[in-house]
């Protein structure tokens, strides 16, 4: 039947396809231009006034767009070492609600253990690579240590050292004078830089001066006394501590600029809890990241991140040890 129609009225039918065709072409035009009114409307939202304002989305940045966000850098030129005493992961955490905060906006290792017991000799694991032996916390008279540590090796090697002593009388006080702990301080016990502890082992108050500069060291550490580090008083009274001495570092130019990573740790736990401290790193790259480094990590692993931001080789059992720095996904410039 299509066949027939078409051969028996084909003159007739031509007229009314043409008219057809321009009424679609009309019609198609029309819808064109009420398509793009409408996308331009539903491109506006009304403003507080009850008027119509353009509401614009940024373009999506793509990894070879120049608006793209740029990796995070993670090279580290300087780390500071800062103490708690004598507390275990889970009591750190639960009384250091500051501290506990800084370990969330940054990352922490959850399986990082003091080397030994008592102090002393997990201070020397971080400054020497080595307990040397020492099984207890006399004074330097008692432990003369021969050889470099981590702060010596980086002056050696061109970089700055720097012990900062809370409540230390004078610089690199050999003897104890409560509430300050020698046992605390391992550069006194190396010997033979006995000049440069006497120069770069200084009371807590350079601290802040050095903050503001721009101008921490390489190597640096920070003991609290033995009240600010929760030996003889609460873990609130050291988290007030941190929390006071540390948000201008926070805040200052190294850590700012992303050349300084800080570490928060503990010599040892209360014994009863197989060694495992609370050990936090806070780097800019490290911000939201909600990291948390499962690996087993000690003190030794922190003293080969000192001698890696140094540029020079491990000191003693840190040449074999997991660099904490590594574990946290960070890179030193040295």
């Amino acid at each position: 039947m299509r066949g027939t129609d078409a051969s028996v009225r084909p003159h007739a039918s031509r007229p009314q396809t043409a008219g057809r065709r321009r009424r679609w072409q009309i019609l198609a035009l029309l819808g064109v231009v009420l398509l793009t009114a409408a996308a331009g409307c539903a491109g506006q939202r009304p403003d507080a006034a009850g008027e119509l304002t353009a509401s614009v989305t940024a373009p999506q940045a793509t990894a070879s767009s120049p608006d793209a966000p740029d990796t995070p850098d993670t090279t580290v030129g300087k780390v500071l070492v800062v103490m708690v005493e004598n507390h275990s992961l889970g009591q750190m955490r639960a009384g250091m609600p500051w501290l506990a905060r800084l370990a969330e906006r940054y990352a922490y290792a959850a399986d990082y253990h003091g080397v030994v017991h008592p102090s002393l000799p997990n201070y020397l694991a971080i400054a020497g690579g080595s307990t040397f032996g020492v099984r207890n916390d006399a004074s330097p008279a008692a432990h003369r240590l021969s050889g470099a540590s981590v702060f010596g090796r980086a002056v050696a090697a061109g970089g700055t050292a720097r012990l900062y002593a809370d409540a230390m009388p004078q610089a690199c006080a050999l003897e104890p004078s409560y509430p300050y702990a020698v046992k605390h301080n391992p550069w006194a016990y190396f010997v033979d830089e006995r000049d440069l502890c006497a120069a770069d082992d200084v009371p807590v108050a350079q601290l802040a001066d050095d903050v503001a500069a721009g101008d921490l060291p390489t190597v640096g550490m920070l003991i609290p006394d033995l009240c600010h580090d929760a030996h003889d008083c609460r873990l609130g009274t050291a988290d007030a501590w941190l929390k006071r001495q540390l948000r201008p570092v926070l805040a200052g130019p190294d850590f700012t600029s992303g050349d300084l990573a800080l570490v928060i740790t503990a010599d040892e736990d209360d014994d009863h809890h197989g060694n495992r401290v609370l050990t936090v790193v806070a780097h800019p790259s490290l911000e939201r990241s909600d990291r948390v480094v499962r690996a087993r990590l000690n003190h030794y692993g922190l003293s080969r991140s000192l001698a890696e931001v140094a540029g020079v080789r491990p000191l003693r059992q840190a040449r074999t040890a997991r660099s904490v720095l590594a574990a946290f996904g960070l890179t030193p410039k040295g």
